[in-house]
């Protein structure tokens, strides 16, 4: 369900591109809010995972508390790196696919998909499984480097946007 919700944001958003919308991504001003909409996310997301291993709460495991289609949807809408992503390799290899014709655009968002959801099955199997395949303490290490990693590039991102709107970037 967390690549269905995946795939609510990414459909539309290549549909989009190939109409022409992905010129948006070149607008200073929306690179300026992706860049603090998402920095400010990646912080949130690498605060709450620090935080969460301080107290313990995360080797004890956090109670699921949304349905996985509305964590797909709102990973995926949130994360700056999804956009660029799209804005730059996923514009060209959704463009090259259209010069081919209509099918194999659609083929070539089929097999996309697909592949989202093998990587976010293989996600979702080891964070479900962490504990018992790595043990408490290893899961923890990796998960504490994850955090440190989302902090980090909260922060890159934020600075980029503040580069950007000064002029230096």
């Amino acid at each position: 369900m967390i690549a269905v919700g995946h795939a609510a944001i990414e459909g539309p958003l290549m549909l989009l591109i190939l109409a022409g919308a992905g010129a948006v991504f070149e607008v200073p001003s929306v690179k300026l809010g992706i860049g603090l909409a998402g920095g400010a996310f990646l912080l949130f997301l690498g605060g709450q995972l620090l935080a969460a291993l301080r107290k313990g709460e995360v080797a004890e495991g956090v109670a699921e508390t949304r349905h996985p289609f509305v964590t797909g949807v709102v990973l995926t809408a949130a994360n700056p790196y999804f956009l660029i992503w799209w804005a730059t390799v996923g514009m060209a290899l959704a463009t090259d696919a259209v010069n081919f014709g209509v099918l194999a655009f659609v083929l070539f968002g089929a097999l996309h998909w697909l592949c989202d959801l093998v990587w976010l099955e293989i996600l979702s199997v080891a964070s479900y499984k962490g504990t018992e395949v790595l043990g408490g303490k290893l899961q923890q290490a990796v998960l504490l480097v994850c955090g440190i990693m989302l902090v980090g590039f909260g922060v890159m991102f934020l600075r980029d946007a503040w580069l950007g709107l000064m002029g230096t970037a």
